[in-house]
């Protein structure tokens, strides 16, 4: 019975909706250029924060025309582990627990638990 009731009515291969009173958001066209000097364009919305830069997909990453420079996002500086050992000690007193670790390695003094 289900099946003669669906019969004829193309499910999934059209909407059943019109487009009437529908109307897309404004967009404005940018141009990005590549390091080879192939140019593009994507289309924004205006609303949109627009990128200085834009992976093309193609020939790389382009940079915005018009813009000199692309936004450097403050990078934030990561800690190494070196860094955090001096936040911790002073470099003498760094020296000294590094002359008994290589004294217990070579037997001169025998290790401690």
């Amino acid at each position: 019975m289900s099946e003669r009731s669906l019969r004829g009515t193309q499910l999934g291969s059209r909407s059943l909706e019109t487009e009437e009173g529908v109307e897309p958001a404004p967009r404005q066209m940018v141009e990005f250029e590549c390091e080879d000097g192939t140019r593009f364009k994507v289309p924004f919305s205006i609303e949109a924060e627009v990128p200085s830069t834009w992976d093309s997909g193609i020939h790389g990453v382009g940079n915005r025309v018009g813009v000199n420079e692309p936004d450097g996002e403050p990078g934030k500086h990561v800690r190494s582990h070196w860094d955090m050992l001096l936040e911790r000690r002073s470099f003498d007193e760094l020296q000294v627990l590094l002359d008994e670790r290589l004294a217990v390695r070579r037997g001169e003094v025998p290790a401690q638990a």
